[in-house]
């Protein structure tokens, strides 16, 4: 077996393919290549609807509300990911979306959004004023995103502040669901203190990429901060597994 299956198999209760990068390789033209990406697009979308039952939806009275996401390593897609779980989920429920981008050494959430990073996160942690005035409207009535804001050179200080649970409560209150980006858990401890805030956290592991020695530091560290893994996201997937895999975690 692959040392990355083997290490989703027995260090997590849920493995989950979201960003499938399947390339097309008989040279049959654009339209064949078009047609891959359509499928590949449709197979994202549904894997991320199952992961947003399985963390938000499935859990009745004890779902999560504040949840991070956070890539063992740099370049694992967590930023995309969260991008798209937070999308699907404001697409598919009721209530209201926000998306924070607490990657404030390399923030990309407003790029990947389309949007400016002018004040942000970094703002309601040094500012007064209601934390939703600090946040931009993504989708009308249903997704917002609080930018990082303003580059900090004390960020780490600010990501340990007092201040930061208490806006967390502010969000909690304005928002039904709260999504978060970190750094990659295994370069920085920014989010191991963050995590202890959130409801739990979804790990990003790339496939043929991230190691199992250094996944498991990573969950050794969460555990003993007690902070919830509630799954895994195994990404950019290049190769088929049987769906009955899934099903054994």
């Amino acid at each position: 077996m692959n040392k990355n299956l083997e290490l989703t198999q027995t260090d997590y209760k849920s493995a989950i393919p979201l960003k499938v990068s399947l390339r097309s390789n008989n040279g049959n033209g654009a339209g064949h290549d078009n047609g891959a990406r359509l499928d590949l697009a449709f197979l994202a979308r549904e894997e991320s609807l199952k992961l947003v039952q399985r963390v938000f939806l499935s859990r009745g009275v004890d779902r999560p509300q504040v949840v991070m996401f956070a890539g063992v390593d740099q370049g694992n897609g967590c930023s995309r990911t969260c991008i798209g779980i937070a999308e699907t989920l404001a697409h598919n429920v009721s209530g209201s979306v926000c998306l924070i981008d607490a990657n404030m050494r390399t923030p990309s959430l407003p790029r990947y959004l389309s949007v400016t990073n002018h004040r942000g996160l970094t703002h309601a942690l040094l500012e007064e004023g209601p934390v939703r005035s600090f946040t931009k409207e993504i989708r009308p009535g249903s997704l917002w995103l609080l930018s990082s804001g303003s580059s900090c050179s004390d960020s780490s200080s600010l990501l340990k502040s007092a201040r930061l649970g208490a806006r967390l409560g502010e969000l909690r209150s304005e928002f039904d669901y709260v999504l978060i980006d970190v750094p990659p858990l295994n370069q920085y401890a920014d989010a191991i203190g963050l995590g202890q805030l959130t409801d739990g956290v979804v790990l990003i592991l790339e496939a043929n990429s991230t190691r199992r020695e250094s996944a498991k530091k990573v969950t050794e560290s969460l555990r003993a901060s007690n902070v919830p893994i509630l799954g895994a996201v195994l990404n950019k997937r290049t190769y088929p597994i049987p769906q009955t895999f899934y099903q054994r975690l």
